[in-house]
């Protein structure tokens, strides 16, 4: 059956608006016109390492029957993005595209091809018209790119996000949030609702200026619930639950081996830890993973704080599988790893009768004990066996505070 399909993107950037903020207000548009859309609005994240992102990397879509005022639609849209887009921005050029039809199984692979790798606006804009969609470019209309996306992703695991937004009086002030107001919704909601504070980290509180108050994540639309028990000490002017493909790990590919990986792709890779991790100035922690076609830096990067703590506990030897991507240095950027087989011994020198530990002779030599003189012929440094705090079979991830939108918490995985 044929359905009319709205997508927009990139309308935001560092300095304010927010694409979901712009989609509600044309929600409420729609409303005063009494033109309805179908299930709810959309928010598809996309790749996390594309280069030209604005902020979250997010489109919004819409989908509408054919019974709706479709022309009056288009123009809300339209009229909306050019009036509240940050233009002003260098790296904001929206996007709208509207669709009647199918969802094809093209558009699907497209989408994913969004989420996987890079798309470029010459690519958009071919399949666009391959598609029959209508195209509108704001500027250099990199938006286009996404929307495509955010009309044609599949959404077979989900789940949504209550957005609340603030006065524009409000726009790049803190933000007035009760803490234990969130503390008691997190304990009353969980495991319902995630990842909504670290600590005393509050979660739900973006640290950028746009319109957004707090958003509470769920895996149901009933998160209108938790909006009741926070206690915001400002006005909300708006909100909106949105749809989504947040933490669900559609970012992540199956890898066969590490020789296929490629850069501004997200992956899980299986592999076995090179040398034990080490930290540089600034704080980031690296070590090399391998297998029998390659091998990659892997990096716990500061702001994943006590993560740090947890990748530090990894040893030479160990077989692990990791999830994450690749950035600008080519390095694999960790959002959370499984311990698949722990190397549990460590080979060290002999040790003398005399109990002192021996030191080798040379290559072919053996063994020799430097307090009493004793010598060994053999070679063979003996296996002893070591603690390990990591858990074979367990998962570890980086703390919320340092997540991706896309990354899929523990919570999520039942474990």
């Amino acid at each position: 059956m044929d359905y009319f399909y709205i997508g927009i993107d990139d309308t935001d950037s560092p300095e304010g608006m927010c694409t979901t903020f712009l989609a509600s207000t044309i929600l409420n548009k729609f409303q005063e016109n009494n033109i309805e859309i179908m299930d709810f609005p959309r928010l598809i994240r996309l790749n996390p390492f594309a280069r030209f992102k604005t902020r979250g990397n997010g489109g919004v879509s819409f989908k509408l029957d054919l019974n709706q005022n479709i022309d009056l639609a288009k123009e809300i849209v339209l009229k909306n993005v050019s009036e509240l887009s940050m233009f002003d921005c260098d790296n904001t050029n929206p996007g709208v595209v509207f669709y009647q039809g199918e969802i094809t199984e093209e558009m699907i692979n497209y989408a994913f091809r969004a989420i996987y790798s890079i798309i470029t606006i010459e690519e958009a804009e071919e399949f666009a018209s391959h598609i029959g969609a209508e195209i509108h470019k704001f500027k250099k209309g990199r938006g286009i790119i996404g929307s495509i996306a955010a009309i044609s992703c599949p959404l077979e695991d989900y789940t949504y996000e209550l957005l609340a937004y603030r006065h524009p009086s409000r726009y790049g002030t803190v933000r007035e949030i009760d803490y234990d107001s969130v503390v008691k919704m997190d304990r009353k909601t969980t495991p319902e609702t995630f990842e909504n504070i670290d600590g005393k980290y509050l979660a739900i509180e973006p640290k950028t200026p746009c319109p957004v108050l707090y958003g509470i994540r769920s895996n149901s639309p009933e998160v209108l619930i938790a909006k009741d028990i926070v206690i915001p000490n400002e006005e909300i002017v708006d909100s909106c639950i949105f749809k989504t493909n947040q933490h669900t790990d559609m970012h992540i590919q199956d890898a066969n081996n590490i020789s296929e990986l490629k850069q501004y792709s997200c992956y899980k890779i299986k592999g076995l830890v090179k040398d034990n991790p080490h930290i540089i100035e600034g704080g980031h922690m690296f070590f090399t993973l391998y297998d029998e076609t390659g091998e990659i830096e892997a990096a716990a990067y500061e702001p994943t704080k006590n993560f740090r703590s947890t990748v530090e506990k990894l040893r030479a030897g160990d077989e692990i599988e990791l999830y994450g991507g690749i950035g600008e240095q080519n390095t694999f950027n960790i959002e959370k790893f499984q311990v698949l087989k722990l190397n549990e011994f460590v080979y060290n020198n002999p040790i003398c009768g005399c109990g002192k530990r021996m030191t080798s002779a040379g290559k072919g030599k053996g063994f020799k004990c430097k307090s009493c003189g004793k010598r060994i012929e053999s070679d063979e440094k003996i296996a002893e066996k070591v603690e390990r705090s990591l858990i074979n079979g367990k998962f570890y991830e980086t703390p919320v505070s340092a997540r991706r939108h896309l990354a899929k918490p523990l919570i999520r995985m039942n474990l």
